[in-house]
């Protein structure tokens, strides 16, 4: 049994109770979560952890903040940075620990911040507003960024835009500090690309479709002079394919199992789960399951360290919700009652640092 102590961070907007981020002692073998804290983070939309695990970054109206986590997993604040521009919704770290990426869905912006050895975040190293007109005139024909992550090799950045049906494919250059536009993954029209995940060794991209409400599935091969991604697969989200009912239906969170061999999402509207298996080869995708998760609009959704339980954010009926999953029946099983979390966003689990860091000098200062 893993003998690491593991904590839940779950970011929510903040126009009702919730202040920002809350923190859950996570009970792995059973499945459940224990709220223990909760540190003010102004509309805490999504949060990511430092390569070290010793640091927690989350947005904030404001840019980003930054927290050192204890041994406890607790948070304390370091230090925030305004980001110039619309406030963001989706963050990621690079592999090397040196950049931080905020995705901005509000002005199509993609942000690159300095992160320092101390865990302050520092300057801002490059900012790329996307251009292009999109489909969906509910989506104002205009480019929102929706995630950005970071190739596994570290080579190139993918940022997801939702609202010009386009992945961007970045190159890193790490003498400027800049990102050169190299690729543009162009999807189909009004399918709405949400976000982008990679297998873990880095030969395959998951890419959820919040519109068309499917799941493609792409090779990666960044060994040459320019990325290569191949479209091998798609499959639906949704319970009933085909449904004249799921114009109503929006998947919405992604994630990758810990033991690599299975991917979950969520799809608000037909308030669902499916998961589904990865070939090791192939990185194919069977489905499953696709069943309700006892909640309303799911935000995001996150895999236990034992591969046995999960937790689904719902944003709607401002709940998380958790289950036992039976890999032998293919169901999921509610293991405890609804948490209740005003309005949230996110939701992840990370061990706690093996060797917390040091309260820094700016946080002894805030003090």
């Amino acid at each position: 049994m893993d003998s690491k102590k593991y904590v839940a961070y779950v970011g929510s907007y903040t126009h009702g109770t919730s202040k920002g981020v809350k923190v859950y002692d996570v009970d792995v073998e059973n499945g459940i979560l224990t709220e223990r804290s909760e540190v003010k983070v102004s509309n805490a939309s999504h949060t990511a952890v430092s390569k070290n695990y010793k640091y927690l970054y989350a947005i904030e109206d404001e840019g980003v903040a930054v927290f050192r986590r204890d041994e406890n997993g607790d948070l304390h604040r370091i230090n925030s940075v305004d980001i110039d521009g619309m406030r963001g919704c989706f963050l990621a770290t690079d592999v090397d620990g040196k950049y931080l990426y905020v995705a901005g869905y509000h002005d199509g912006k993609v942000t690159v911040v300095h992160t320092h050895q101390d865990g302050r975040l520092g300057s801002l190293m490059d900012g790329v507003f996307h251009s292009g007109l999109g489909s969906v005139a509910e989506r104002n024909f205009r480019p929102h960024v929706n995630c950005v992550r970071p190739t596994p090799d570290n080579k190139y950045l993918c940022a997801v835009d939702n609202g010009i049906d386009q992945i961007k494919v970045y190159r890193i250059n790490k003498r400027t500090n800049k990102l050169e536009l190299v690729d543009i993954v162009r999807c189909p029209r009004e399918s709405g690309p949400r976000i982008i995940r990679f297998s873990r060794d880095g030969r395959f991209a998951y890419v959820l479709f919040e519109l068309s409400n499917e799941i493609k599935v792409y090779s990666y091969d960044g060994s040459g002079k320019q990325p290569e991604f191949e479209l091998l697969q798609s499959v639906s989200t949704l319970y009933k394919e085909n449904d004249p009912d799921a114009i109503h239906s929006a998947a919405s969170g992604l994630a990758l199992a810990p033991d690599s061999k299975h991917l979950y999402c969520t799809t608000a509207g037909e308030n669902t789960v499916s998961m589904f298996e990865i070939d090791q080869e192939s990185g194919l995708l069977t489905k499953k399951f696709t069943l309700p998760i006892s909640g309303d609009y799911p935000k995001d959704i996150v895999i236990f360290p034992d591969n046995q339980h999960i937790a689904v954010a719902n944003h709607a009926s401002n709940t998380i919700t958790t289950f036992k999953v039976d890999y032998d029946k293919n169901i999921i099983v509610m293991n405890s009652k609804p948490l209740n979390v005003d309005q949230p966003n996110s939701i992840h689990i990370w061990a706690v640092p093996d060797e917390p860091a040091a309260p820094s000098e700016t946080e002894l200062q805030n003090k």
